[in-house]
């Protein structure tokens, strides 16, 4: 029975793996990563609403007097 002949599995392995870093090298490249987003002033968009500007209470159920 003949030997199975593993002599260019080695070359084989290795263009694999280069043609599959290629590959994937070239599909990333493709795609669009902004660069450097930077954060909002949330303190410049403050909306003025009219519940923050006057105390309010709410009262539950539980806590009115009994009738």
């Amino acid at each position: 029975m003949p030997q199975l002949d593993t002599s260019t599995w080695l070359i084989m392995i290795l263009s694999m793996i280069l043609t599959l870093f290629i590959t994937f090298q070239l599909k990333v490249s493709k795609h669009y990563f902004p660069t450097n987003p930077e954060p909002k002033h949330t303190l410049l968009l403050k909306n003025s609403t009219p519940w923050e500007e006057k105390w309010t209470k709410i009262y539950s159920p539980l806590s009115l007097p009994l009738q």
